[in-house]
């Protein structure tokens, strides 16, 4: 069947490849396989999977410098990491260049599967209420829900699939305070998993939206509570939402 989502299995472990597929395989993907960086790279120029599982240790071209260049080349593939326990500055470092997910090894397969059908889901769909609503405008930027597009000052944002998700859904709530675990659960759709997720994507669109991230003006910290989205002119409650 042509319609199943295409899934490239980046890890360098004949095992980890061989499991992952089988599972994958099973809950309905097609799946490219891949033992090392640079092949990984090429076979997402060639094939164009709608999802890639990247371990970070890998040889030759290591997973975060495949992760940076899939953000560059192929910005809107939702990116699955695989870590190991020990590597929480490698996993954060991951998500800050972009990757929209992780599963920590050792890994249950079907977590991973989990993990895999909810990143793509969500940079294939939009929640049926946002997708209603035209373009939202706040000072110089623009984000346009239907069309997955945002601009700033004109321009338009490099933004990850998981980053424009979590923007849309603040900038469409305006003045409203969401907890981290309302977000994993609204956003990624999870109702577990790491909050510091959370975090680094909040860290990183406040580096592409705001005139300065130091002071944000438009995702503003409640403290002890969670995230706001005040925008530049202050906070514009939307009934609507």
């Amino acid at each position: 069947m042509t319609d199943r989502p295409l899934a490239l299995v980046v890890d360098d472990d004949v095992t980890v490849r061989d499991v992952v597929h089988r599972y994958l395989d099973r809950a309905g993907y097609r799946v490219l396989l891949s033992g090392d960086g640079e092949h990984a790279l090429r076979t997402v120029a060639e094939k164009a999977p709608d999802v890639v599982v990247l371990d970070l240790m890998l040889p030759r071209l290591g997973g975060l410098e495949v992760c940076r260049r899939l953000r560059r080349d192929a910005a809107g593939v939702p990116i699955v990491m695989l870590t190991a326990l020990g590597e929480e500055e490698d996993r954060v470092l991951g998500l800050e260049l972009g990757a929209d997910d992780y599963v920590t090894k050792p890994f249950s397969p079907r977590e991973l599967v989990l993990r895999v059908a909810s990143v793509l889901r969500r940079a294939r769909e939009l929640p049926a209420r946002d997708a209603d609503h035209g373009p939202v405008h706040d000072g110089d930027l623009t984000v346009d829900v239907p069309g997955r597009r945002a601009h700033l000052a004109g321009a338009p944002l490099p933004l990850t699939a998981r980053e424009f998700d979590l923007l849309a859904f603040l900038v469409r709530r305006p003045g409203q305070v969401f907890s981290r675990a309302e977000l994993l659960e609204r956003v990624w759709g999870w109702d577990f998993g790491d909050q510091s997720t959370v975090t680094v994507h909040v860290r990183r669109l406040r580096e592409k939206v705001e005139p300065d991230p130091r002071a944000p003006r438009r995702i503003a910290t409640v403290w002890g509570v969670g995230y706001r989205y005040d925008g530049v002119a202050g906070p514009r409650p939307d009934p609507a939402a």
